[in-house]
């Protein structure tokens, strides 16, 4: 089996007051004089995993991985309250003005790689490169695969999906599916609530990969993090993710002079393929790795792989760069 770097602990960790009575986690792992890389997690709301370090070699890298508003150990928990993409776009701005960086390697999966895009986009002359995995460009259509019953992942997992709307019903629209699903979240019957968030929760999980060594996720699950999660999943999803339809295609040529490269599983059934195929085409100084036995998460050995091998090239690129 290929192998993947040693997980270790971080150097530094700490909290970073943002706006609006926020504060993100913050923590540094690696050579805290190598080459700063942001570590983007997906969601939104999923918050970081404790061996994502693996991906990276930690003589080389001055990894800097935070936890979004909302999630993880940032406060406050699961709130919306000034909760949009902008808002995660400036705390990352604050997080790079904070440890004084001039430019860094932005990599991020999933709902990392829409902000790791859009952070590229506002602030290119900060980006030396991006490093993506399973990219999602928030696009209606791109929600309307991963949560409509029409929608690709529905058709391809209709037993899950039956699952996943058992409280809500068959609905028309996206949007009418996330508002169903939110009013669950908000009301006082605790079980119900927890009932739904389970229910959203199992769904993203069961269809993440190809197959779980492990079992049914839904019997293996932290509440904290399945509360923030599709709290916050719902809450982003609902607003269309707080930008335009096609935005990031619409202004990829703002960072055509960035490096990128793309690591997407043949069978993600959370964020197809085309995504990142449609980027690269649009992109032309990146690079798309198709994975041929995988789908959308991490934890699958060849995304992992790929990932390392993607951060190894990447400082090989941009080392003469980077001064």
């Amino acid at each position: 089996m290929p192998q993947l770097y040693t997980t270790i602990n971080p150097y530094r960790h700490f909290m970073l007051p943002v706006t609006h009575g926020h504060e993100i986690y913050v923590e540094e792992t690696g050579n805290p004089d190598g080459i700063p890389i942001l570590f983007i997690h997906g969601g939104p709301g999923a918050g970081l995993s404790t061996d994502y370090s693996k991906l990276f070699d930690t003589d080389v890298y001055r990894i800097i991985g935070f936890e979004q508003r909302g999630c993880g150990r940032s406060t406050p928990f699961a709130s919306l309250e000034h909760n949009t993409t902008q808002d995660l776009l400036n705390d990352i701005t604050a997080l790079r003005e904070y440890l004084n960086i001039n430019k860094w390697i932005l990599f991020g999966g999933s709902w990392g790689s829409t902000l790791a895009l859009l952070t590229a986009i506002e602030a290119p002359e900060h980006t030396l490169g991006l490093i993506l995995r399973g990219v999602f460009l928030g696009r209606e259509e791109d929600i309307h695969w991963y949560i409509h019953p029409k929608g690709g992942a529905g058709q391809l997992y209709p037993e899950y999906y039956e699952a996943f709307v058992q409280d809500v019903g068959y609905l028309e629209t996206t949007q009418e599916i996330c508002d169903a699903f939110f009013s669950l979240f908000n009301q006082k019957n605790k079980f119900a609530k927890a009932n739904a968030l389970r229910a959203w929760y199992g769904w993203e999980e069961r269809i993440s990969r190809i197959q779980h060594p492990y079992g049914d996720p839904l019997y293996n699950y932290d509440l904290h993090q399945v509360a923030s999660l599709a709290i916050l999943e719902c809450h982003y999803l609902k607003n269309t993710c707080f930008i335009p339809d096609n935005y990031i295609l619409d202004k990829i040529h703002m960072i055509n002079h960035i490096p990128g490269m793309i690591v997407h599983g043949r069978y993600d059934m959370i964020c197809r393929l085309e995504s990142s195929y449609s980027l690269q085409q649009s992109w032309p100084n990146s690079q798309l790795n198709i994975i041929p036995d995988a789908g959308h998460s991490t934890s699958e050995p060849g995304i992992a792989f790929a990932l390392k091998q993607a951060t190894d090239t990447m400082h090989k690129i941009i080392d003469s760069n980077y001064l």
